[in-house]
């Protein structure tokens, strides 16, 4: 509501001056102009932040390793806490101007207003959710993965030609069939099920040798589903819509553009790269598969 009562009050002024001025053109914004009045608002006494001088940043609890450690969004140890305190940086904040605070993950992009300037909680941006809250780009892209059951023969598989005689599952309607075809190009079609959970069931069941989804969704499996999982590797996909997450705003929030900037300047300078072999791929042991 104040948005648009600011809005159409400097739409009067602005016209009031421009009769004053005889109707006199205006001087054009110069890209370096809207650079320097961006740069100039994204600071930490941004109006639009939930409490001026403060990021409050969200994400569900419990906190799931590797992207957080030990519950404990604060230490800056797991991925999206690293990930939190990178962008928190670059937006000039210190670490303790950075508060934490617990957002179910199903409401986060429910409509109405939010109690934080973001939210990080492996939240994929989709076109439904983007109706009711904004998504800054993509810091995380999710690779391919594959799951076995330990023991396996193939559990300690370290390129993708050993699962060529496998039997696979893969979930319907995921890029994680056509992944499998092009890249692991098995002896054997693929198997296909409605679930995850009946995914899981069918490896558990012997009827599948190694389940191929996307990493986030291998972490959960091997960490809440599958006693005995055993994350296998990981291999980049570029076919199909990929598995992305976005740092999740307050809908029209004015300190997107300002996210946005930070998260580039991290992806130029390496940072997000560096954060993500670190946390997803070293500390949580999931090697690259090649052929």
């Amino acid at each position: 509501m104040s948005r648009t009562r600011i809005s159409l009050t400097t739409s009067a002024v602005a016209l009031v001056a421009l009769a004053a001025a005889g109707c006199a053109p205006q001087p054009q914004s110069t890209p370096e102009a809207a650079g320097s009045k961006n740069a100039a608002r994204c600071t930490t006494d941004n109006p639009s932040l939930h409490k001026r001088g403060q990021l409050t940043v969200a994400t569900d609890s419990p906190a799931y390793e590797p992207w957080f450690d030990s519950n404990t969004p604060s230490n800056g140890k797991g991925f999206e806490s690293a990930v939190s305190y990178a962008v928190a940086e670059k937006l000039g904040f210190e670490r303790d101007q950075v508060k934490w605070v617990i957002e179910p993950f199903a409401h986060s992009y429910a409509p109405g207003p939010k109690p934080f300037d973001f939210d990080i909680n492996q939240i994929s941006i989709t076109p439904q959710r983007a109706k009711a809250v904004d998504f800054s780009t993509s810091y995380y892209t999710a690779n391919q993965a594959i799951l076995a059951l330990d023991g396996s023969v193939f559990a300690k598989a370290r390129s993708l030609s050993t699962f060529k005689d496998a039997r696979i599952g893969v979930q319907v309607a995921t890029t994680s069939y056509q992944a499998v075809l092009d890249q692991i190009k098995p002896s054997k079609q693929p198997s296909v099920f409605s679930t995850t959970k009946d995914e899981v069931t069918a490896l558990r069941n012997g009827q599948i040798d190694a389940i191929v989804t996307d990493l986030p969704t291998v972490f959960y499996l091997a960490g809440a589903e599958l006693e005995n999982g055993e994350i296998v590797g990981q291999f980049g996909y570029a076919g199909g819509t990929p598995e992305e997450f976005g740092l999740l705003l307050p809908k029209n929030s004015g300190y997107t553009s300002c996210v946005n900037q930070a998260l580039d300047e991290l992806r130029a300078d390496g940072t997000l790269a560096r954060l993500t072999t670190q946390w997803l791929s070293a500390s949580a042991n999931v090697p690259e598969l090649k052929r």
